[in-house]
């Protein structure tokens, strides 16, 4: 695995890195919170959107496996990410199902993928989200959100984002 801040090289594919900023706190993603996931999230192309990882320690739940509420972030991280990279639009989860298919055990390398499933309307989104292990040969768990659609000025009228915010957000609002 060859990697750069902005490209990744895995399997002679070759992923662009989703731009999020690295000043904010979210516990899925930002590297600036010492205790969350510190996702990133890639594209090799335009239908599915990559994130790799191993869940820290300091997040397991029973018996060395991986915290239900922890595989729950993941799925709903990958699935935002999804629609905000691809619908090019800020979200809120409105509902999400998960499937927890096999037990997790904390220091498994793991491959999260996530998709649009439909376009409900201009406001709504159905989003996937799937966890393998690295290879992809074990799925551990899947899920399905629908994802309320927001335009930046609406985003702002509802104090999702702030003028700050949503600069972090313009390199991948360009169309």
């Amino acid at each position: 695995m060859n990697t750069t801040m902005e490209e990744l090289v895995k399997d002679g594919k070759t992923y662009r890195r989703v731009p999020k900023g690295d000043d904010h706190k979210c516990f899925g993603c930002s590297p600036a919170n010492p205790h969350g996931l510190q996702m990133e999230f890639y594209h090799a192309d335009d239908a599915v959107l990559h994130s790799w990882l191993v869940v820290p320690d300091h997040l397991c739940g029973w018996n060395d496996l991986v915290h239900g509420g922890v595989i729950s972030t993941i799925l709903d991280e990958i699935m935002s990410w999804t629609a905000i990279s691809m619908l090019k639009k800020f979200i809120l989860t409105k509902t999400m199902t998960v499937e927890f298919l096999k037990p997790l055990r904390m220091g498994t390398r793991l491959s999260v993928r996530g998709n649009v499933a439909e376009i409900v309307s201009e406001r709504e989104a159905v989003i996937e989200g799937f966890l393998f292990d690295e290879g992809e040969d074990k799925l551990f768990a899947r899920s399905s959100g629908v994802y309320a659609l927001l335009d930046m000025k609406v985003a702002r009228r509802m104090g999702v984002v702030d003028d700050e915010s949503a600069k972090r957000f313009e390199p991948i609002f360009v169309k």
